[in-house]
């Protein structure tokens, strides 16, 4: 089975979170209160915010009222890019990535099919905003 792992799950709701409160006033959130709000440890959560630092996807502030703030708006921010800052590539097998990591690539029917899956994941990783993941949380919120 293929799963992204909690690193790149948790990331999501931390980044959906601080969209949240970008569109609510562009305010910075203490990471605590992420902690809180998404039920994730603080200490996973101080590891996690810093590739998505690194990445130039969240920005921290410092000083009374500080915290971190998404970059940039969250129609810009794609899925991919916290995937990809969290978990590396979004290829499902090694010889997607790397066609080197095994000889018989060439010749290799899976490996067309690995590949066409990675591609349509990628795209539609690409084409998610985190914009798009508050509509959905805003539609199931009010289905509830």
């Amino acid at each position: 089975m293929i799963r992204l792992s909690t690193k790149g799950r948790y990331g999501t709701r931390l980044m959906l979170n601080l969209s949240n409160h970008y569109t609510n006033g562009h305010e910075a959130v203490i990471l605590k209160h992420v902690a809180d709000d998404e039920q994730i440890s603080i200490r996973y959560l101080e590891q996690i915010v810093i590739p998505l630092k690194i990445n130039k996807l969240v920005k921290s502030i410092r000083g009374a009222g500080g915290g971190y703030t998404l970059s940039r708006h969250p129609s810009s921010i794609k899925l991919i890019e916290i995937l990809n800052a969290l978990e590396g590539t979004c290829d499902l097998v090694e010889c997607v990535e790397d066609e080197e990591f095994c000889s018989r690539t060439a010749g290799c029917a899976a490996h067309e099919v690995w590949a066409k899956a990675s591609r349509m994941l990628k795209e539609y990783f690409e084409q998610t905003s985190l914009q798009d993941l508050q509509s959905i949380e805003k539609q199931k919120r009010n289905n509830l």
